[in-house]
């Protein structure tokens, strides 16, 4: 293997290989994929002079720690956490030159839920269908990462950027603020349904993952009995299982469902929500 390439020494709750995923083949039932919140992903790789469709990590609440085998730049955001390299503290949200053997640690987020690491070259697993992020539903791209493990690195293409002053990054939610339009399969609910939907106290359950963001609260109660025959799902889509509780489909959602879907959240919106932890207030807000 090159020497172009991190060793994984703490691989973390749970961290995975994210680019800006495999758009245009759900008709194979293959999900898009590709990192939660978008934006946060894209200006690491700008921080550290790689182009925006370059593949980093994306970490879940505890980092990771890897150990690369040349000299690398570096950028850690999303999720604000400290970040060490060989013990000393470095910035955060800002292009760290790594020595090589150094030991990046990312550690522990101290607000919201997933970090990004960019890393000069992007890290350069073998594409499947035009992607390097990992599906967590259909297993598709390299598995998640575990201690021991050594990803490739690309050849750096591009300087790191430069900055003056503090970049805008946004905090985490206090509260998460969907924005919906109901339907397709409004009329499966009742009247008071849709009402409480749309003006009910909700809140980010535990359960939540990249498949889904699942919420604690009042059920929705149906205007119908049965199931709809499977039918496609979207980005954002807000599905309603048997026991009443909206699930807000993320990145790695299933490409079809039987589950009636009361609205499809704002993609402007769904970045605030990957980086909303447990507990975590919701509001479902119609748009005009």
């Amino acid at each position: 293997m090159t020497d172009r390439a991190i060793a994984v020494v703490r691989a973390g709750a749970l961290t995975t290989v994210q680019d800006r995923g495999r758009a245009g083949h759900a008709h194979l039932g293959v999900p898009a994929s590709g990192a939660l919140d978008p934006p946060a992903a894209a200006l690491v790789n700008r921080l550290v002079g790689n182009p925006p469709e370059a593949a980093v990590l994306e970490t879940t609440v505890t980092g990771c720690a890897v150990r690369p085998r040349r000299p690398v730049t570096v950028a850690v955001g999303g999720a604000p956490c400290p970040v060490t390299v060989d013990g000393r503290p470095v910035a955060w949200g800002a292009a760290v030159r790594v020595p090589a053997g150094a030991l990046l640690d990312v550690g522990r987020a101290v607000h919201g839920v997933r970090g990004y690491v960019a890393l000069s070259g992007g890290v350069a697993v073998e594409p499947v269908l035009g992607s390097r992020s990992t599906d967590l539903l259909s297993g598709l791209g390299p598995p998640p990462l575990a201690d021991g493990v050594v990803l490739p690195l690309g050849s750096p293409v591009g300087p790191p950027a430069r900055v003056d002053g503090a970049l805008p990054w946004p905090a985490p939610p206090g509260e998460l603020v969907l924005r919906v339009r109901l339907g397709p399969r409004a009329d499966w609910f009742t009247g008071p349904a849709l009402r409480t939907f749309t003006s009910g106290a909700y809140r980010v359950s535990a359960a939540s993952n990249r498949i889904g963001l699942r919420t604690e609260g009042p059920a929705l109660a149906r205007a119908r009995s049965g199931e709809l025959p499977s039918e496609g799902m979207v980005l954002g889509a807000v599905q309603v299982p048997p026991d009443g509780c909206p699930v807000v489909f993320l990145a790695d959602h299933p490409t079809t469902g039987g589950y009636p879907v009361v609205a499809v959240v704002d993609g402007r919106d769904l970045p605030a929500a990957a980086q909303a932890p447990p507990g975590t207030p919701l509001r479902f807000v119609p748009l005009g």
